[in-house]
């Protein structure tokens, strides 16, 4: 690939929240083209770009979409992200693919959190965005509210680029103030026309401020325009595209995507406006260093997606940075420092592919079959390897345990929930070491839920959803000593063991200690081990809800032994009997783990989450202000906060976001401790009945 055919390629990432119309403009964007014979529906399942059974079902994207297409001039990408903040993942890893972030607003509908979110994505992957009014012929539809919105949520003042012509129901078409032409639709075809009579006073108006903020990027034309000079038509598209490639403006068109209004006049942006993969914000190495878009340099691609195809396999959507790959090339993956062999490569056009022989810089392809590539990973020249800079995704918000519905199956489980982990990296699974249930984490309760629908259709298994253990322990808060002894006698050789133990309390997280404080031989050396092996074991099982016991000291310090009779085995059931009968007199309490959370919210519910937050038994340690949000931190009790994400997305409208991470374990109050306990008894007497 030259770079003139670089020059002409358009990637566009479609952001905003669900609902929006970013599928619906995207397959107008497609028909208008000529490129489709029919607009494709979601709910319908005709859509090129939402096809997977759970969107069709739900009439929403839920995974990312890649459509490639080329018109008579140029050669586009148009990539279409999830709305909903449960796959703002994806939406992450796509963005990284485009030159340019697209941000649907609503014209009736506004700006809604996933839309900031998606803008905040594009700000943090350094590409320059652009905004598109939807919506313009609903019923109660405002252009001028849309951009209003924006400069409140967003805090940006647009260059409008495009103003539409009527509204709502008698919405016509859209006029570019840069070529001061119309894009008039009429039963979805559209025509390049001069502006209507009604519409020019408005058109030149508009066109005035869009000469002034452009002037305002370039000292020549600014200077100009302040000496009442004439701004030609070509210096005015050169000033724009140069200060929307560099993020000097930020320019704002319209339209009504089902109704085709403005989908054409849109595309005719993308090529005379919008930059190309040369003008956008280089790429970066994992040491801060800029890869340049050279077709003749050695290869450097981001994989951004990986997904599983029904007959294919698994198929990885890459972004060729650097470099030209080719078919049948054979390639170093420098994440997993391991040889790939390409085999074809496709232009990926929704759910069908296209193959072609290369692909070169700002080209999004998809390759089949890669072995060792996950999402993230970059594919280079092996003699001159390259690391670009990976995904850093946020933390999970809420984790469930999963058990299988059918005895057997957890094999199928685990290796199920690992393969769909590697299509979405934001998905975690992990075993709990304290509680040895199967744990799968995730942004929130519907995209857990989503995932397991998945997983039972791709993979035939079903699982059943349930809130995690808390990992309780306990630990003694006074020194007790007790003597265990363990006699029993069968006819032949009998079993005999005698110590004494002492116990203690430690600080918290010391741990577990063992010493030996026997003098003048009263148990022999050789038994020492036994009884240290009963303690541990005792520990393990608990004593007043059967969590693992910490934080203390044993020693043993007495005891006697039979000659014939005494064992390891007898050592160590006298050790057992001793150390519970030292528990019960030295105070057992139980503990819960402590975590320090991080709340970002809006300053205008901060006081609800405050309130919140100390009904869960939480301290605010403190509040700091960031932007238009407050971040606010706790400690909080692990307990309380298993079921804190949905009621966070209710208490903020889905604007806030948390992290929290453990920090010690702490006495439960004597109140709680008490249903816990009564519970866990509950649980062993029900497990015994089964």
């Amino acid at each position: 690939m030259s770079s003139t055919n670089c020059a002409l390629r358009r990637n566009v990432g479609l952001i905003g929240h669900g609902g929006v119309g970013k599928t619906a403009l995207a397959e107008a964007i497609l028909f208008a083209q000529g490129v489709t014979t029919r607009v494709g529906k979601t709910q319908e399942g005709s859509s090129h770009f939402d096809f997977e059974p759970e969107e069709i079902k739900r009439g929403a994207t839920m995974k990312t979409a890649v459509f490639d297409f080329s018109n008579k001039s140029h050669s586009h990408t148009i990539i279409d992200t999830p709305g909903d903040s449960s796959f703002i993942a994806d939406t992450q890893c796509a963005l990284r693919a485009a030159d340019v972030a697209l941000l649907l607003v609503g014209a009736a509908s506004g700006i809604k959190v996933q839309g900031e979110k998606g803008w905040d994505l594009a700000q943090k992957e350094n590409i320059v965005r652009a905004i598109f009014v939807n919506e313009l012929d609903r019923e109660r539809a405002s252009f001028n509210n849309a951009i209003e919105a924006v400069k409140s949520a967003l805090d940006v003042n647009p260059v409008v680029a495009q103003i539409p012509i009527g509204a709502e129901a008698e919405l016509q078409g859209v006029v570019d103030l840069l070529s001061m032409k119309a894009y008039l639709t009429n039963a979805g075809k559209t025509t390049v026309a001069d502006i209507p009579a009604e519409a020019k006073d408005e058109a030149m108006e508009a066109r005035t401020k869009l000469v002034e903020s452009v002037a305002e990027t370039d000292d020549v034309l600014v200077e100009k325009y302040l000496e009442g000079e004439e701004i030609s038509d070509e210096q005015l598209v050169a000033a724009f595209k140069a200060a929307f490639a560099k993020g000097a403006i930020i320019p704002l068109f319209c339209g009504s995507a089902e109704t085709l209004v403005g989908a054409n006049a849109l595309v005719d942006a993308f090529d005379q406006y919008f930059p190309s993969p040369l003008e956008r914000a280089p790429y970066l190495d994992q040491n801060g260093e800029s890869i340049a878009p050279d077709a003749d340099g050695p290869l450097a691609a981001i994989v951004f997606k990986t997904f599983a195809d029904p007959f294919t396999g698994q198929v990885s959507l890459v972004r060729v940075v650097r470099g030209t790959l080719h078919s049948d090339d054979t390639v170093f993956n420098a994440c997993s420092e391991t040889d790939e062999r390409v085999g074809k490569i496709h232009l990926q056009q929704g759910k069908e592919q296209k193959a072609v022989d290369a692909a070169g810089p700002g080209e999004v392809v998809a390759i089949v079959k890669l072995k060792d590539t996950r999402t993230g990973h970059t594919l280079c020249s092996k003699a001159s390897p390259v690391k670009l800079a990976g995904f850093a995704f946020a933390p999970s918000a809420i984790s469930y345990a999963i058990e299988p519905k059918s005895k057997g199956d957890e094999e199928k489980i685990v290796s199920s929930v690992n393969k769909m982990a590697v299509e979405d990296p934001s998905i975690t699974f992990q075993r709990d070491p304290a509680t040895h249930e199967m744990l799968i984490s995730g942004t929130g309760q519907n995209h857990i839920e989503i995932t397991l629908q998945r997983i039972a259709r791709k993979f035939k298994v079903e699982v059943l959803l349930k809130a995690p253990k808390v990992p309780y322990r306990e630990t003694i808060t006074k020194s007790a000593e007790a003597q265990g002894r363990h006699k029993k006698q069968t006819g032949g050789r009998g079993q005999f063991g005698d110590c004494w133990l002492r116990i203690k309390p430690l600080p918290r997280s010391a741990g577990f200690s063992f010493v030996n404080d026997i003098f003048g031989g009263s148990i022999p050396r050789n038994y020492i081990p036994a009884v240290e092996k009963g303690v541990v074991e005792t520990m393990a099982k608990g004593w007043l809800a059967g969590y693992p016991i910490v934080d203390l000291e044993c020693s043993v310090y007495d005891g006697s032994y039979h000659a014939v009779d005494s064992s390891d085995l007898a050592f160590k059931l006298a050790a057992a009997k001793g150390f519970k009968l030292a528990l019960e007199k030295a105070g057992p309490v139980l503990l819960e783990p402590v975590m320090l959370v991080e709340v970002a919210a809006p300053d205008d519910v901060t006081g609800d989450i405050i309130g919140d937050l100390n009904s869960r038994r939480g301290k605010v340690l403190n509040m700091e202000a960031k932007g238009h949000s407050q971040v606010i931190k706790a400690e909080v009790p692990l307990a309380e906060m298993l079921t804190y994400a949905p009621s966070l997305r209710s208490m903020t409208a889905d604007r806030g976001s948390y992290i929290m991470e453990f920090i010690r374990y702490d006495e439960v109050p004597a109140h709680i401790a008490e249903k816990v306990i009564a519970a866990a008894k509950r649980e062993d007497t029900e497990e015994e009945e089964d």
